[in-house]
């Protein structure tokens, strides 16, 4: 990411800063003007032509800075073969510096190479011309050094400025995001081990108790037909150690429910997860992710519980690695249905061999990701493809047959 806007046609009206900045420039040269900074022997009259043109340049400064620039070049021509001022020079600068601000990424480097190049031919083009006119190399060396000088003022100078200042922002806006990225991981973190400890409190509580319940519920059945009629206060308390066993299982596995769901009221998705709600799993990956959903209602109507569970963990968990793995550019998601499945893939950019390697991975999101698939009989395949990182998904309609 950086700061620039666009490159050469304006996309809306100035914003106020540039409005502002034309402002200041036209005051400026307003005032050069009236105390007579331009060539004595020149029109004022026609100076103020190529002026009024570079003024009017300077409103899309931010808007569209390579063509303000690319106009400020043909005002600045055209003042110089009409005598040449400070006016519209002064407005030149500004332009060359927002080019190299505003402007595309890259087009900061290749101005300050252009400018320097510049530079230097003003400076041998006025040479061997005052040489060729029969000047003193003294002389010559003198002016074409003063000219390289000016060019230098009005064009190095400031693309220099301006390319300091766009790499600092660039570097203030990478930060910005790789903290909002850090959060969200951090985020993302603690759901986890949320998840995760109430999945284990399940555990805990489904091994320690139910095997008490259930042998409590399975003794009394069989205390209950070997007693027949007889003793009917004990087959009365037998009955109801039975019915309160029974009761108790159901209750505790409704608990271990509650424990192994992940759900907050703040994710409304995560309560009945399912592929209907990526889209707002995609709006909430802190990533700038397409979603191209081929599902019709359909479709995702007559999926089974089990697939549009998967589908949905597997796009979670994708995005997951994506928001701590990939490099710069979009995540692509796309759903499916061919061939009696729905396919799920998720591309993402493979990260630079600069990326800061401060977000580890484990594998253990690759492999449950495999493992979810390959329980409803399908496949998962992850990695390389050209320059990004690609994740496939195929998960059958159909639960695979079970043979013994």
């Amino acid at each position: 990411m950086g700061v620039a806007v666009t490159g050469w046609w304006p996309r809306r009206l100035p914003p106020r800063r540039d409005v502002g900045s034309a402002a200041v420039c036209a005051t400026i040269g307003a005032v050069l003007f009236a105390v007579g900074l331009y060539q004595p022997n020149a029109r004022l009259v026609l100076l103020l032509v190529p002026f009024a043109v570079i003024i009017a340049a300077d409103l899309f400064r931010g808007t569209a800075p390579l063509l303000a620039l690319a106009v400020g070049v043909a005002a600045v021509t055209a003042d110089l073969l009409l005598g040449g001022s400070v006016s519209t020079w002064q407005v030149f600068f500004d332009l060359v510096y927002a080019a190299c601000v505003y402007g595309p990424r890259g087009a900061d480097r290749w101005l300050v190479a252009g400018s320097a190049v510049v530079s230097v031919a003003a400076l041998v083009v006025l040479l061997l011309v005052l040489r060729a006119d029969g000047q003193s190399w003294r002389l010559a060396v003198q002016a074409g050094v003063a000219v390289g000088m000016t060019v230098t003022l009005v064009t190095v100078l400031p693309a220099t400025t301006g390319s300091v200042v766009r790499l600092h922002r660039d570097r203030l806006v990478e930060h910005r995001e790789h903290a909002r990225q850090l959060a969200r991981l951090t985020e993302l973190d603690h759901r986890a081990a949320v998840a995760a400890e109430r999945a284990a409190m399940a555990r805990e509580l489904h091994d320690v108790i139910a095997g008490h319940l259930t042998a409590i519920a399975v003794g009394s059945a069989a205390a209950l037909r070997t007693a027949g009629d007889s003793a009917p206060a004990l087959r009365e308390a037998v009955q109801l150690a039975r019915d309160n066993s029974v009761q108790g299982l159901t209750e505790m596995r409704a608990m271990i429910g509650l424990l192994r769901e992940p759900g907050t009221d703040d994710d409304p998705a995560a309560t009945h997860p399912g592929l209907a709600g990526v889209g707002q799993l995609v709006d909430a990956a802190g990533l700038a992710v397409t979603l191209h959903d081929d599902l019709t209602d359909a479709d995702r109507a007559a999926l089974p519980t089990a697939v549009d569970l998967a589908g949905y963990r597997i796009v979670q968990e994708a995005l997951t690695n994506a928001l701590k793995h990939a490099g710069p550019g979009p995540v692509e998601v796309r759903l499916a249905r061919a061939a009696g499945a729905v396919t799920v893939q998720v591309d993402s950019p493979l990260p630079g061999t600069d990326r800061d390697p401060a977000v580890p991975g484990t594998g253990a999101g690759l492999i449950g990701m495999r493992e979810r698939a390959t329980l409803l009989g399908g496949t998962l395949t992850a990695g390389p493809d050209g320059t990004r990182w690609a994740v496939r998904a195929s998960l059958p309609l159909r639960a695979p047959e079970v043979t013994s």
